[in-house]
Parts: C-alpha cells; structure tokens; sequence
C-alpha cells in the first residue's frame, strides 16, 4: 500500500499506484481532494505532454505544486490520466 503524507497527514493511499520515473502516481479515488487546492503551474514533459499542478494544504501548511498530474497526456502515457504524484517535501512510501 503506498502512502502519500503531508504534514503529518495521508493525503492519498492506494495499492493500485502506477510507478513512472521512480514516481507513484496515484489514482483520482485514491485522494483526499479535501487537500488539494488548483495551482495555476504547468510543466511540459516531452513524453507524457503537459502536466497541471495542485498545492496540496494540511493544517495551514502549503506545499505549493506538490502534486501534479496529467489531464490529457500524450499517447505513450495514457495509463496516467488524471493521476495524481508528489513531490516538495510530500513523502511517499509503500
């Protein structure tokens, strides 16, 4: 089961994440959306395409961009779609 924790507080867990780059992506009913806030940051990767970003908010604290996903990924990484991975200081672990 992977766990992702913020503050203290799990903010998403899962044992169906997809692992991409090292990272565990978690999928959307796996999240406690109660934390995450829109951020207006954007990435581009040259194989996934353009990830969206959310500042994640537990207890006053803000890891701002420390989730981030991809809502219309390129082809070679449609498995992902809309699923959410961390990372500043957002600890995830299995």
């Amino acid at each position: 089961m992977a766990k992702a924790v913020w503050n203290g507080t799990v903010v998403a867990e899962s044992d169906e994440t997809i692992m991409v780059e090292g990272n565990h992506y978690f999928p959307p009913e796996a999240v406690k959306w109660e934390f995450f806030v829109d951020s207006p940051a954007h990435t581009v990767c040259g194989w996934k395409g353009t990830a969206s970003y959310y500042d994640v908010v537990v207890e006053g604290e803000t890891s701002r961009g420390g989730a981030w996903y991809y809502p219309d990924p390129k082809p070679a990484a449609s498995d992902i779609k809309d699923y959410i991975a961390f990372w500043r200081g957002i600890r995830v672990s299995s």
